[in-house]
């Protein structure tokens, strides 16, 4: 009973504008560990999407959890215009870890969430670029949705209702190979959507140069190495040299958003990492304090957010760096030097891979999967393997969150999360902790889901 008054009191009280309701009625969980969300009943939810991974250390960690028990009873909360020892030792790490990676000095600037850092990077690129607002973002890109983030991300939704607000992004294909051209190779379609992308400079006459004063229109591209939202699309792998390459010869900047596939989930800390390109500007957010506090941030080149181009009160939020979060995201950073994330993370994707490889073979309704590290996909299709299903994949989520699955015996429920262009792509998330045995009850309850779905 408890359930139901709560959402009855949700539909009368709660704004439903950042509630997606993935079945009906919405599902209410009361308690999470390790792996799985339990709801009232005690009933077990295997989580193969961790928060979008915000929680890729595992529900609870009990690690990070006791560093923010410790930190309330020491400076649980500071006004931002002082400064506290984890802030700048948490900026300091992250910058020289940059700095051995891309080969750059920089700085990091931290704020509460990751579209608020997405418009910190717009004031970047803004005030590096004398003002120009024409940013360059990929079609199927997701970056949020405050006015600048929705301005750059590809969805007409997130902006219809709210007027015209700057500059929208000019979208550009992204490689998405499964749905590009037959008959080529991933990397020869690389090659050739760079090329695509270079031909925009060719004559004044494609609209994006001016050869008399050599100079672009545009002052940055904004990507996810790995689309998140877009249903974990991977690119080839030398699509971001070769993308970098044209940018570079053109003087636009590369934005790298590593909210949602930073901090492991690839099996680097930045997923930029295994295309050896080196950004300008790097955005994090998600999982650096494992879901526990709205933290998130930017590193820039020094040249771009030193203190004389971008001086004291360039942007400000009251909460960012709160001493709650960069404790945590200290100590994420203290833990990820510890252990060996890039073996552990890519171990476990091959495993999970090979499972879904394996369930594409039995189920021809899933028509592509891939996967780098534990950011995975399967897509979701008609028998031919290639029409997206989008109501299979409804029915597939439907069924995971009643509860009803089966497992060893025991009663569990399986969260999964909907993404991609066609809203038919399974995006798998799973913890980074997940341990063999956990990925092999997640796949035998997708195979059970699945065929459950499939009669309907």
């Amino acid at each position: 009973m408890r359930d139901a008054e709560l959402l009855a009191d949700e539909a009368r009280y709660c704004s439903f504008g950042d509630t997606v309701h993935y079945c009906d009625p919405p599902k209410i969980f009361a308690r999470c560990e390790g792996s799985y969300l339990y709801d009232a009943e005690g009933t077990a939810f295997l989580d193969l999407q961790m928060w979008y991974s915000a929680v890729n250390f595992g529900y609870a960690n009990p690690r990070l959890n006791e560093v923010l028990k410790r930190q309330i009873d020491v400076l649980p909360q500071v006004a931002s215009q002082y400064l506290h020892p984890t802030k700048i030792e948490l900026a300091k790490v992250i910058a020289q870890d940059a700095e051995r990676k891309f080969g750059h000095k920089g700085r990091v600037h931290f704020n509460v969430g990751g579209s608020q850092s997405i418009d910190d990077s717009l004031k970047l690129v803004r005030n590096a670029k004398n003002g120009k607002s024409h940013m360059f973002a990929f079609e199927g890109g997701y970056h949020g949705r405050s006015l600048g983030a929705s301005a750059i991300t590809s969805s007409y939704r997130y902006r219809r209702r709210f007027g015209h607000f700057g500059d929208r992004a000019q979208f550009i294909p992204f490689p998405y190979h499964f749905r590009g051209p037959k008959g080529i190779s991933k990397e020869e379609y690389g090659e050739q959507c760079v090329k695509q992308f270079e031909r925009l400079f060719e004559t004044e006459y494609n609209g994006v140069w001016d050869f008399k004063s050599e100079q672009a229109e545009y002052a940055a591209f904004y990507v996810e190495p790995v689309q998140g939202t877009g249903g974990y699309v991977i690119p080839p792998m030398n699509f971001f040299k070769g993308l970098k390459r044209v940018l570079d010869k053109y003087g636009i900047l590369m934005v790298v958003d590593e909210i949602q596939m930073g901090f492991f989930r690839t099996g680097k800390l930045w997923s930029i990492e295994h295309f050896g390109v080196e950004p300008d500007i790097l955005v994090f957010g998600k999982a650096l304090t494992n879901g526990l506090n709205p933290l998130a941030g930017v590193w820039a080149k020094e040249a771009l957010i030193n203190p004389t181009i971008f001086p004291p009160g360039s942007t400000h939020s009251t909460f960012a760096s709160n001493p709650l979060g960069t404790a945590v995201g200290l100590e994420t950073m203290r833990m990820l030097a510890e252990t060996d994330y890039e073996t552990m993370v890519m171990k476990s994707g091959a495993h999970f891979l090979a499972g879904l490889q394996d369930l594409q073979k039995r189920h021809p309704e899933i028509g592509d999967v891939d996967g780098l590290g534990l950011a995975l996909r399967a897509e979701i299709c008609q028998a031919d393997g290639f029409t997206p299903n989008k109501a299979l994949l409804d029915k597939m989520v439907d069924i995971g969150l009643g509860g009803g699955l089966e497992h060893k015996g025991k009663k569990m429920g399986l969260v999964l999360d909907v993404g991609g262009y066609y809203k038919n792509v399974i995006t798998f998330a799973p913890s980074l902790h997940i341990s063999p045995e956990e990925i092999d009850q997640g796949l035998a309850l997708l195979d059970q889901l699945l065929s459950k779905a499939k009669r309907g």
